[in-house]
């Protein structure tokens, strides 16, 4: 049985932070979504602004503004153009325009250089040429007709549309739109619902308070009640096995006794000559069950009640233990290697029950021919190591022994866990089985 050893339980105070801490993070979290939400938000706005400008500034200006000296390049129609494009289009967020014929000349651009360059147009700026329409959308400044745009050192959004020339052949206008109105946009749509959906959150988290520190200190009323039933039913099982110890030492061991001395004293006769009319051979065999068994009874003793650890120590009781051990014929070994300074009574308690329940479980099913308990203490860590050369732990016994009611180990295993310690029962690849109990010493 191998027991993860368990973190140490959370205070209120740790609780109520944890809780701060997640309240802080969903706030962020529903922060950062939101944000994102409205750049979004706003990208489709300003997208849809653009396509909305471009139809006007093409319908309304540039379309009466191109006539055939424009579209043949003459630097009269150039000039008159370009004088129209910057008095009237040319302003606020947009920043550059282009007209394209079909086959991909730039006719016109506020940017003389593109001025009779042909490109292979895209698939949107053709569907729009032919069908009409318009169109928007992020600047790709890696485009060779873009290749001027590098220089102006910030993101822009184009918008298309169709324009009927003076020979009545199709051009396509094109304007690009300083792309930070679209961060703008974005922080307006932003402002208008990130004070309300953050702010529901964090009235939510604070009326949430009262009731997390509610739920703590019932958590902690209950655990105290767990601590202290569970300290009354330990006080109550030490109260009855001392009395029962009391009534087994008081009666049958001292009756046993005066019987194994009375039978001792009649083998050797009255005169001490050894005249007697007892049979010495079986009255000698019965003084012999008679000790044997006081010793059984004083092994018993010490399993029904253990002795005052503090004032015998730790390693006398562990002797007694494995007395127990001896009387079935199973050799022992025994070290003890404890700090000058005494350990926590709570400590020696269960290192000594861990003792008790291992060699128990030794005598009942390991059929072992030798036992060694080895008790440490290294860096802040009381360690005890009882290993056999049994035949080792049958999961499938040890499955049945526990559900009929032998629950000792898990029992243990609780108190261990309870002291923040570790519980570990295996069976080495060299045979039999080893117990292993840890528990901190502070």
């Amino acid at each position: 049985m191998n027991r993860r050893r368990p973190a140490p339980p959370l205070s209120g105070r740790q609780i109520i932070l944890r809780f701060s801490v997640a309240a802080f993070l969903a706030l962020a979290v529903v922060g950062v979504t939101s944000a994102y939400v409205s750049r979004s938000v706003g990208e489709d706005e300003a997208v849809n602004d653009a396509r909305q400008v471009a139809i006007i500034v093409a319908k309304g200006i540039v379309e009466p503004a191109v006539t055939e000296a424009v579209v043949a390049m003459t630097p009269e129609g150039i000039e008159t153009m370009d004088s129209i494009m910057r008095r009237s289009v040319i302003r606020g967020s947009l920043v550059r325009v282009k007209l394209w014929k079909a086959d991909g000349t730039i006719v016109y651009s506020d940017e003389r250089r593109l001025i009779g360059q042909q490109f292979e147009l895209g698939a949107e700026e053709l569907d729009i040429l032919r069908s009409g329409g318009t169109e928007a959308e992020v600047t790709d400044l890696s485009k060779p007709e873009n290749q001027y745009e590098e220089p102006i050192n910030f993101a822009l959004l184009e918008a298309y549309s169709s324009i009927t020339g003076p020979s009545g052949d199709t051009l396509l206008f094109e304007g690009y739109f300083r792309y930070n109105t679209v961060i703008d946009t974005g922080k307006q749509a932003w402002g208008r619902f990130a004070p309300v959906s953050l702010g529901s959150l964090a009235v939510l988290e604070l009326l949430q308070f009262p009731i997390v520190i509610g739920l703590v200190r019932r958590l902690k009323r209950n655990q105290e009640d767990r601590e202290r039933l569970l300290a009354n039913a330990i006080d109550s099982s030490d109260a009855e096995r001392r009395r029962i110890a009391r009534d087994l030492h008081d009666g049958v061991v001292q009756d046993l006794t005066g019987v194994s001395y009375s039978l001792t004293a009649a083998t050797l006769g009255a005169d001490g000559k050894g005249a007697t009319t007892i049979d010495p051979a079986v009255a000698s065999h019965a003084a012999v069950q008679i000790r044997d068994s006081v010793k059984s009874l004083r092994s018993l003793l010490v399993e029904i009640y253990p002795p005052n650890l503090l004032e015998e120590g730790l390693e006398a009781g562990l002797s007694d233990l494995l007395t127990h051990c001896s009387v079935r014929g199973i050799e022992t070994d025994l070290q003890v290697q404890l700090p000058p300074r005494p350990l926590d009574p709570s400590v020696l308690t269960l290192l000594y029950r861990g003792a008790q329940e291992a060699l128990r479980n030794v005598v009942k099913h390991a059929e072992a021919s030798r036992v060694a308990v080895d008790v440490t203490v290294t860096g802040g860590i009381a360690k005890l190591v009882v290993a056999d050369n049994g035949h080792g732990l049958d999961p499938e016994v040890f499955a049945r022994n526990t559900s009929d009611g032998h629950v000792g180990l898990k029992v243990l295993g609780d108190l261990v866990a309870e002291a923040g310690g570790l519980l570990a029962l295996r069976s080495p690849a060299a045979g039999g089985t080893m117990f292993t109990l840890e528990v901190p010493v502070s």
